[in-house]
């Protein structure tokens, strides 16, 4: 099935409260499997920054063996696995590949990866400038691979580690 072309848009004030409905019938769903919260990550839970239009969550467990009996219980909530990165974490879309209106990522909580994401995410918050940066190397990059989405992902890479060294050199 083909994908959707790469959109970025503007910031839109109801991206929150998006996460916070889904985060709402996720946590009971998920409560056997929980080691930590259910955060709001990625460009969406940045104010004021352009994004895709997909509500990024990330869920803290203790392992990616002891939470994969969670995949069907996701499944009968609408999300679709995909073994993205399969190694660091579980990687999930809803409603389809080719439509998404939130991206899932099971995470061990005490892994690299949590501790990028939410680093990342708060440099964001606390450096506009920064994330006006960001914004527009999106917005360049969806125009760019428009119709690539690992393309797109990749590009952004030096950008992300660049940032990384940055919030992890601050904690």
């Amino acid at each position: 099935m083909a994908q959707q072309p790469i959109q970025v848009v503007p910031y839109d004030a109801g991206w929150p409260a998006r996460f916070e409905e889904e985060r709402a019938v996720l946590h009971p769903a998920l409560a056997p499997w929980l080691a930590g919260p259910i955060e709001h990550v990625g460009s969406t839970a940045v104010p004021g920054l352009v994004a895709k239009p997909v509500i990024d969550i990330m869920v803290g467990v203790d392992t990616l063996t002891g939470s994969r009996a969670a995949l069907p219980v996701l499944a009968e909530l609408g999300y679709v696995y995909f073994p993205y990165r399969a190694e660091v974490m579980h990687w999930l879309c809803k409603p389809s590949d080719s439509f998404r209106t939130h991206h899932l990522h099971v995470v061990p909580i005490r892994s690299e990866l949590w501790w990028e994401r939410l680093a990342f995410r708060d440099y964001l918050r606390a450096h506009p400038v920064v994330a006006a940066e960001y914004g527009a190397l999106k917005q360049r990059l969806a125009d760019q691979h428009r119709l690539d989405r690992e393309a797109y992902t990749d590009a952004k890479e030096p950008f992300v580690r660049r940032v990384l060294r940055s919030a992890l050199a601050s904690r």
